[in-house]
């Protein structure tokens, strides 16, 4: 046995044991030893890496079998199956989310000037098909995928520095070296995130068949889909990220620890898995993982639908859709009838509830309040926070903005508490000296030129407190002279309207309380999907000035520095920026935060053993997958 070490400001970071087979013998699932048997499949030894990573169960030592089952809502909830299964990058989060280590990788070093990454990656490794994993296939991703503009118009910012994307390069078939154009320090914890995966979910022997590099006929395929080109195609067959896609095609191979049976289409019931019989992790007895044999995603639409599903013991894990603090009360009355046990997560966010204010909207007259100042101070003078709390989040929080929390170093008094107390007074002497001192017959405010003031707010039914607290404030806000109108949609058409910029505005989660650095879509325009203070600006970003729209000085400012702050040759140097960054984005209060969020519930079966009980409530993290489901197990 072997065990590495830690030494990460020297640019390496290695926290992994393995075994060998001269070491320690390996065994495997019943079901796996019999295709052995049957000669459908290689020994144990050959479908594990020559030295595959062990993992040190939280409790003991597990058993074969069972089936885990855990809700999903509708056809755009992708993400409840990316965080069950985890991301499986070069590298991952510590199971406490304090540091990142190896995954994928076996180990990596930073170069001194901070611009180059070296990953080591595991010798004999294997796809889900049992087709070697290479340097090949990282070099795939990066430089046919990633640095494709036909493919990826505008690169996730992640991958970008300098204006310049990634590049990679093949050491040798176990070894290869991302690369930037400037210093990225910061590099290393995006890859521990979700969105951190490219570099490793695109298996080069079966996804050259849908690039023009690798196959000139590719036409002919994009024509047989119905498609508009192989772009298109690539993601259809081997997805992205945060697309359905991804879980739709079982022909595709993986290295995660389950492998798909039903995909994940607009017409599934449920979604299910196996295991994957070349998965590259064993326990600390030589057992490859994972212990449960499958995984059962549900598809229920209604999150009221899901809470009933646990309270009747049909439910193994959930903490997604019913995190709720509401839903306490009720998961504790039927505990003992669904034999599970309630559980309390440390919520990362920045706030319960964040409104981001479209300052890209399509309303013409609207756009130019959104973009005043004192418009959005008024909104959110005539917020009454503490009702929110006491009514929606059971006196649990208390009045905040979008700040980091207290706890993290980049707490930022001003953002995190300015204007959240209400004063109506003052918010209506902000509005008439506006120039909307005019009021209908209802009593709403009329612009200078006609017409009531009314603001459409979209939220997603999959979270129903959302819709509660914004019922409060519509009611606030008609109290200052405001018509807010609430757009509630099923998740899919949530994110069209979002992502066609047809909204005023949006409500959802804001990350960023305990992993602002990680995830700062609330402060500054980089998140293509969530920075809905003005989707426009992040493709302006994006791209280099060549699409989107062009944000004003501020966020340019802070955009500079969000730049900077990658580049920083020291973590001192990056803190500075990064608290420069905060004090503009406080300057400016372009989203409203309401309250602190309260503890995310879930519930776990009394079955299920080796769950990390202390792990975050967080999509940076992601929850729970940073736990290592593969060594979840069932007791008998």
């Amino acid at each position: 046995m072997r065990v590495a070490s830690t030494a990460r400001q020297l640019g390496v970071m290695v926290v992994v044991m393995s075994l060998s087979a001269g070491v320690m013998a390996f065994s495997e699932a019943p079901q796996l030893a019999a295709q052995v048997k049957e000669g459908k499949l290689p020994a144990v030894e050959k479908r594990l890496p020559d030295q595959p990573e062990v993992i040190k169960p939280v409790d003991r030592v597990g058993i074969y079998g069972g089936t885990v089952r855990t809700a999903l809502r509708g056809n755009g909830d992708m993400n409840g199956i990316l965080r069950m299964l985890s991301p499986q990058g070069l590298v991952r989060w510590s199971m406490d989310f304090s540091a990142v280590q190896p995954n994928v990788a076996e180990s990596w070093t930073l170069s001194p000037d901070a611009k180059e990454f070296t990953f080591k990656l595991r010798r004999g490794m294997k796809w889900s098909d049992g087709q070697a994993f290479r340097a090949d296939d990282v070099v795939f991703a990066v430089e046919d995928l990633l640095g494709n503009k036909q493919f990826f118009t505008s690169p996730p910012a992640h991958y970008v520095n300098d204006g310049k994307v990634l590049t990679a390069e093949k050491i040798d078939d176990f070894t290869v070296k991302l690369k930037f154009s400037g210093a990225y320090r910061a590099f290393i914890d995006q890859l521990a995130t979700p969105l951190g995966q490219h570099p490793v979910m695109y298996p080069k022997h079966y996804c050259q068949q849908f690039h023009p590099k690798y196959n000139p006929k590719v036409d002919e395929q994009v024509k047989a889909a119905k498609l508009n080109d192989w772009a298109a195609l690539m993601r259809q067959k081997c997805g992205d990220i945060e697309v359905s896609t991804r879980w739709s095609n079982i022909e595709k191979p993986t290295l995660d620890a389950w492998v798909l049976v039903d995909p994940y289409n607009g017409n599934a019931t449920r979604v299910s898995m196996k295991r994957n019989p070349y998965f590259w992790q064993v326990d600390t007895a030589g057992n490859q993982l994972p212990y449960i044999d499958a995984i059962n995603f549900p598809i229920i639409s209604e999150p009221e639908a899901i809470v009933l599903s646990i309270m009747n013991g049909q439910i193994d894990f959930q903490v997604r859709h019913v995190n709720n603090i509401q839903n306490r009360p009720v998961f504790s009355e039927y505990a003992s009838k669904g034999n599970y046990k309630v559980m309390s997560f440390a919520d990362s966010n920045a706030t319960g509830l964040a409104v981001f204010m479209n300052q890209s909207t399509k309303n013409d007259k609207l756009r130019p309040l959104m973009r005043t100042k004192d418009f959005r101070v008024a909104l959110s003078l005539a917020m009454d926070r503490k009702e929110i709390n006491d009514i929606v989040f059971v006196g649990q929080s208390e009045p905040w903005q979008i700040g980091p929390a207290r706890v993290n170093k980049f707490y930022n008094e001003k953002l995190a508490k300015q204007y959240t107390t209400q004063d109506l007074k003052v918010a209506n002497e902000i509005l008439d000296k506006l120039g909307l001192g005019k009021r209908d017959a209802e009593g709403y405010r009329l612009y200078p030129s006609g017409g009531r003031v009314s603001l459409g707010a979209i939220v997603s039914i999959a979270s129903p407190y959302q819709i509660e607290a914004l019922e409060l404030i519509r009611k606030q806000w008609a109290k200052a002279g405001l018509e807010l109108v609430i757009q509630s949609s099923e998740r899919s058409l949530y994110y069209d309207r979002a992502n066609n910029n047809n909204y005023d505005l949006s409500v959802d989660s804001l990350a960023g309380g305990r992993d602002p650095t990680q995830n700062p879509r609330g402060f500054l325009s980089v998140h293509a999907q969530e920075s809905r203070q003005s989707l426009p600006w992040v493709r302006w970003y994006d791209s280099g000035g060549k699409q989107g729209e062009e944000p004003p000085a501020s966020m340019k400012k802070r955009l500079e520095l969000y730049d900077q702050w990658k580049d920083a040759k020291t973590d001192a140097e990056a803190d500075v920026l990064f608290k420069q960054l905060l004090a503009i984005a406080a300057d400016e209060l372009e989203v409203l935060g309401t309250v602190t969020p309260a503890p995310a519930v879930g519930i776990k079966s009394n079955r299920l053993a080796n769950v990390f009980e202390k792990m975050p409530w967080s999509w940076t993290y992601p929850t729970p997958g940073p736990t290592m489901m593969q060594q979840w197990y069932f007791i008998k």
